[in-house]
């Protein structure tokens, strides 16, 4: 690759860029920090790529407009933090329900509330998976780096259009505002595509109808094109139409789950490091891989064997490849900046009744390797 396409940048500069080389043509949202530079550029970018961009009056209104403007046919997006996120959680339920895609990221901050507004926190991890009500799948993903804000902003986006889903980046404040050389490469074609069309005669078609289809994914049609359909927050049949039968809601109900765990292998995505002999695992996301991956350095030539698993993708959560390494070390140590909600999940998986714990922290400073170190050797004790 050229010194063109390699830029010095923050993390939300490269996630629009990220979003831009995936085709996103629209954004609808409402300035909030630590998430603002990505409204900011996407305000003029999008304009240069024949996109639009609309700041709403709020975020209820942002997440309404992106889903209206995905239903029509173009990849939309929308950014926000804790607060608005919160605000966002009934129409995220309508997307779900509709099966309409689009990308909502997360720059996280401290919390409850407006909490420290600018200090960085990884506590929106189940807030993003069970944030909106009634059981459904999610997809997340995490970025650690410049570089993987721009990579896996065009992972959510192929996501969202593959899966006829709402996906969420959730970044927090130290990768969105760290800022370090990425490569901008063009997104290979397949990532772009978009999502399926339906090739039926518009009388025939039902937007809803997955189970004809081999990957379980129904096509979906343009809204407002000949193909005249129903979106609605009510649960529905494979037309479209309000339908309370029992078991029309069994089938569709589990379908908003089944789609992606049947799609696990693909969608679930981690990184290794030094785990082939590790006898200690540091298990982290987001900001928190690059205290682990120093402290892995460090413990190594102590001759401590550690080594690292990167969760990439952090819904549906990665039992698999987290029940591997549990089961070929000796202890798992899991970083966050919250009171252990990935920790938890990582027990329920881990269940050799090793040592597993978690270094969380909330003054809004981030974690440091120290503390790792600190934490392997009381499990090594």
């Amino acid at each position: 690759m050229n010194a063109e396409n390699t830029y010095f940048a923050m993390g939300n500069e490269a996630i629009t860029e990220g979003a831009i080389a995936a085709g996103a043509r629209f954004y609808a949202g409402y300035p909030i920090t630590p998430s603002s530079e990505i409204a900011e550029l996407s305000s003029i970018r999008l304009p240069q790529v024949g996109g639009m961009y609309v700041q709403m009056e709020d975020e209820i209104g942002s997440i309404a407009a992106v889903i209206g403007a995905s239903a029509s046919g173009k990849k939309a997006y929308t950014a926000t933090s804790g607060p608005g996120f919160s605000l966002m959680q009934e129409s995220l339920g309508v997307a779900i329900i509709d099966e309409v895609p689009c990308v909502i990221i997360d720059v996280q901050r401290s919390g409850p509330s407006t909490g420290l507004a600018t200090k960085p926190a990884q506590a929106d991890v189940m807030q993003s998976r069970w944030g909106t009500h009634g059981d459904h799948g999610m997809i997340v993903l995490s970025p650690c780096s410049v570089q993987e804000c721009y990579d896996l902003t065009i992972e959510a986006f192929y996501f969202s259009e593959r899966f006829r889903t709402p996906v969420v980046l959730l970044a927090d404040e130290v990768v969105g505002h760290m800022r370090e050389k990425y490569v901008r490469h063009p997104a290979a074609p397949e990532k772009i595509a978009g999502r399926k069309q339906p090739s039926c005669a518009p009388e025939d078609y039902k937007p809803f109808n997955f189970e004809p289809e081999p990957d379980g994914i129904a096509p979906l049609a343009l809204f407002g094109g000949k193909y005249i359909f129903h979106l609605t927050s009510t649960m529905h049949d494979e037309t479209g139409e309000a339908c309370g039968r029992p078991e029309n809601a069994q089938k569709f109900i589990r379908h908003y789950v089944e789609k992606f765990e049947t799609h696990y292998d693909e969608i679930v995505k981690t990184k290794e490091y030094a785990l082939s002999d590790a006898e200690i695992a540091v298990i982290a996301f987001g900001c928190s891989v690059r205290p682990a991956l120093y402290a892995m350095k460090r413990l190594r030539k102590r001759g401590i064997k550690a080594g690292v698993l990167q969760l990439s993708t952090i819904w549906p959560f990665a039992d698999r490849q987290v029940g591997e390494v549990c089961r070929r070390v000796r202890g798992v140590v899991v970083p966050e900046m919250n009171l252990g909600q990935v920790l938890r999940e990582v027990q329920r998986v881990c269940d050799r009744g090793i040592p597993v714990l978690g270094v969380n922290k909330l003054s809004g400073e981030i974690i440091f390797p120290d503390e790792i170190i600190a934490r392997v050797e009381e499990v090594i004790r």
